[in-house]
């Protein structure tokens, strides 16, 4: 067995996780200080980051609070298994098991597992637009093609980690209230 330690001393093995072993504050605390795109980027730019961007373009687009919330914890898992960049995770089947294992058990604790086909379909193409747009302005190379057109002004500034934080806790909060 090999535990991990998180941020608010909660103590288990990630590859067997339970629902009373995932808390919002860890995972906010995580995302808020992991780096997107494996730090090869302008600047400090978080998952925490991503996923409000994605949950406000959910909004944006008029899209259920459910499917808000389900882009604000699609990437919780990197909070106990880290963020690892696409062309490498494509090698990387385990990694996806454990990714989807995690991300179950974090859905399952917020009421989230029983999407349709069209809502995660919704959900992939919010993250992925929010994602081209997002490295189009923070890769140091030049875009090669049009991003997508969103419907709401991500932020893509650099900000400091501690109000990421209580940013992405106030934005799961606000839609679990509305639940």
């Amino acid at each position: 067995m090999s535990d991990m330690i998180t941020f608010t001393g909660k103590k288990f093995d990630p590859l067997y996780m339970k629902e009373n072993d995932v808390s919002l504050m860890d995972i906010a605390h995580a995302l808020s200080l992991i780096c997107r795109g494996g730090g090869h980027i302008k600047h400090f730019y978080t998952v925490a980051q991503h996923c409000i961007n994605c949950a406000n373009e959910a909004e944006a687009r008029g899209l259920s609070d459910r499917i808000c919330l389900a882009c604000l914890l699609y990437d919780a898992s990197n909070a106990y298994i880290s963020d690892v960049i696409h062309p490498i995770k494509a090698h990387l089947q385990q990694y996806h098991e454990i990714e989807e294992y995690i991300r179950e058990i974090i859905f399952g604790k917020f009421n989230l597992l029983d999407f349709t086909d069209e809502e995660n379909k919704y959900r992939k193409q919010i993250n992925d637009a929010v994602s081209f747009n997002g490295f189009s302005i923070l890769l140091p190379a030049e875009a090669k093609q049009v991003p997508p057109t969103l419907f709401s002004t991500p932020d893509f500034s650099e900000k400091d980690h501690r109000k990421i934080e209580m940013e992405y806790m106030k934005q799961v909060n606000k839609y679990l209230v509305r639940l």
